[in-house]
Formats: structure tokens, C-alpha cells, sequence
């Protein structure tokens, strides 16, 4: 019998520490709610807080986006389509408040398109709704080079383009 086999039958709690330190995000996942999730790129240089909604709202999921190392907050918003099977998001930044116009929306918008979740084995589903278990990942595509491209980057702002897929990190309280 390998050695490793008896020290676990040995120690049972050996061995359910051993599966948690290799596989921590499954647990983790199931553990917190879509709607208090909280995510970080892979330098970790940006953290994607989601919040909860009402439910009489047409906003699925509220979010912000936080540039690490800097007082930067953006904030965004989740809908759904009509028929559930896509989430569009949208990132914005010192957007003007009161009546707006298109441009004025334009202007302050970092980042808009489809939001997607993702198991980690890869596979891409929609995001998961409110009460649901968190994404393991979230696939934002183009969000790295839409910051770089937006009143978001420049000096004192973002300065790192975040990377488009983002880890489950935690859960907000």
C-alpha cells in the first residue's frame, strides 16, 4: 500500500486537508453567493466586487471594479437578455449624474459586453443569478485593452491593463 494512503487512513483529517489545499475554489464557490462574490485578475491588480440587486430591478448584479494601489472605483452593472441565456455588463467611471445624454454615457463607459462565467475545467456558462453559487472565473472579453482605452488609464489611474479572465478570491460579508 503506498505510503500516502496509509498516513491518511491513519489520519483522516490528513487527508481532507490535503483535498481542500489542492482543489481550495470548488468549496469556496459553493460557499458564497453570486451576488457577494469577489474576483481579482491574475497580477492582481484589479478586484471585481459584486453586490446584491433588489429583485423588482432590470439590473441583474451591481458591481466595482477597484484598481489595486490606487483610490480608483468603478462601477458597473449586470442585465440579463430577454430570454436569461446572456449577461451584459458594463463597467463606468465618473459618469455625470442626472439626465445624460448617449455621448455622456460613451464617454464614461471603461468597458461594455457580454459577461461570462466559467467553471475550471473551462467550461463557459452564463453568470450565475442571484442566490446561486459564485463563478469559479469570469471571462470579461476585451477588458484589458477597453481600460487602456478609456478615461479610466492614464497617470495617477489605472496604469496595467487587467488581464480578461478573473479567479474567485472571496466572499463580501
Amino acid at each position: 500500500m503506498p505510503a500516502t494512503s496509509s498516513i491518511a487512513k491513519r489520519t483522516p483529517l490528513c487527508g481532507a486537508i490535503l483535498v481542500c489545499v489542492i482543489n481550495p475554489l470548488p468549496a469556496l464557490a459553493l460557499e458564497c453567493a453570486q451576488e457577494k462574490a469577489v474576483y481579482v485578475d491574475m497580477d492582481d491588480a484589479y478586484e471585481l466586487r459584486f453586490e446584491p440587486m433588489s429583485s423588482d430591478s432590470p439590473v441583474s448584479n451591481r458591481l466595482k471594479l477597484t484598481v489595486r494601489n490606487t483610490a480608483i472605483v468603478a462601477e458597473g452593472i449586470v442585465m440579463r437578455t430577454d430570454d436569461n441565456l446572456r449577461a451584459d455588463g458594463r463597467i463606468m467611471f465618473e459618469c455625470p449624474e442626472g439626465d445624460v445624454t448617449g455621448a455622456d454615457l460613451k464617454a464614461c463607459t471603461v468597458w461594455q459586453g457580454m459577461v461570462y462565467a466559467s467553471d475550471l475545467k473551462g467550461h463557459i456558462r452564463t453568470l450565475p443569478a442571484e442566490g446561486e453559487s459564485a463563478a469559479d472565473r469570469l471571462f470579461l472579453p476585451a477588458l484589458g485593452p477597453s481600460i487602456q482605452k478609456s478615461s479610466l488609464w492614464g497617470q495617477g489611474k489605472a496604469t496595467v491593463a487587467p488581464w480578461d479572465v478573473l479567479s474567485l478570491k472571496g466572499c463580501n460579508q
